[in-house]
Formats: structure tokens, sequence, C-alpha cells
């Protein structure tokens, strides 16, 4: 009998730190309080039936000796319930506490989203006028581009008119020179025929310069 009391006063402490660690939810604790109720039930007859194992003894002795066993046997019950309540106590707080830590975290994980939706609508928004930029910034891009292109076009012709003048103008020179060339023998002529093509080429030139730099006279 005395061994089965501690066995349940053993097996009484461990459920009521169970309870004491209980994490919840209360059906949990319930379950947990039940079987301590049975615990106990089990650990107050064991102890009811040490108290009427020390009345049937003969020795007074013996008879005093088992009634202070039950008497230390019966404080250390109370002992168990009263930490029994406690453990129950701190676990409902626990668990309240808990409910509410939790109801808190949804309350600013619907704030969070919200700040979400509304951080990604102002992304978009951002994302949308800079790609608007970026259009127009491509589109004066590409009008310069054709102004560019415009302007080259109009400088290879003025390039290539040079050029045909510039012909024309070796072709007048080279035809000079065969003149001189020609009338080099004759030394009556050959002051008239150099004079004839100095003015020729002179007029000539006088003719680019004109055409170059007065183009309106």
């Amino acid at each position: 009998c005395h061994q089965e009391i501690v066995k349940f006063d053993l097996e009484i402490k461990a459920a009521v730190q169970d309870i004491r660690d209980c994490p919840g939810p209360l059906s949990a604790l319930t379950e947990l309080n039940a079987a301590v109720k049975e615990k106990f039930r089990h650990l107050r007859g064991r102890i009811q039936e040490l108290e009427q194992m020390a009345k049937e003894q003969d020795k007074e002795s013996e008879k005093q000796a088992l009634l202070r066993e039950v008497e230390n046997h019966k404080k250390q019950m109370l002992s168990n319930q009263a930490a029994w309540r406690k453990a129950n106590l701190a676990c409902k707080i626990a668990i309240d506490n808990s409910e509410k830590d939790q109801l808190l975290q949804g309350r600013d994980s619907l704030r969070q989203r919200k700040t979400t939706k509304e951080s990604l609508a102002e992304s978009a928004s951002n994302i949308t006028e800079s790609l608007m930029g970026i259009s127009r910034m491509m589109s004066q891009q590409v009008q310069q581009s054709e102004e560019t292109v415009q302007t080259l076009a109009n400088s290879s012709r003025t390039i290539l008119e040079a050029n045909e003048e510039f012909k024309s103008m070796s072709g007048t020179i080279q035809l000079g020179r065969k003149l001189i060339t020609k009338y080099n023998r004759r030394e009556l002529t050959d002051k008239l025929l150099i004079f004839l093509a100095l003015a020729l080429f002179l007029a000539t030139v006088l003719y680019i310069l004109k055409k170059r730099l007065f183009p309106f006279l």
C-alpha cells in the first residue's frame, strides 16, 4: 500500500508539471485534468486503506507510526492539490495570452497584406510611368536619328556637287595647259596665249568663287 501511495504521488507530480507546460488548446488541458483527478482518486483510496490498517494495529507504537505516515501522505496530497490548482491557473493564463497573440498576429497579417497590396499598386504605377518615360525618350531619339540622317544626306549631296565642280575646273586647267604647250613654239603668240589661258583660268576660278561665295548674284 505504501509503495502504491508513493507511485501515485510521483505520477501526480509529473502530471501537474505536464499541465504547467501544456501549450493548449483547452481540450488538451481538460484531458490532463481528468487524468490527474483519476490519480487523486486512487491516491485518496490508498491513504484511506493505510489509515484503516493503522487503526487495526494491536501495538500502539505501530499504530501511531502508521497514523503519522498517513498524516504525511495527506499533507503531501494537499500540497499536490495546491500545485495542481496553480498549474491550471498558469496554463489557462498562458493559453489566453497565446490566443490573444494569435488574434493580434492575424490582425497584423491582414494589415500587412493590405499594405503590401497598396505597395504593389504603387509600384505598378511607378513602373508604368517609367515605361512611358522610356517610350517618349526612344521616340525623341528616333526623331533625332532621322534628322541626323537627313543632315548627312544633304552633306553628301553638297560634297558630290563640289566634286563635280572640281572635276570641271580640273578639265579646264588641263585644257589651258594643252593650249600653252601647243602654242609655246610661237614666240609672238606665246604671251597672248598664256594671257588668254590665264584669263580663262582666272575667269573660271572667279566663276567658281562667285558661285560658292556669292550664289545670289
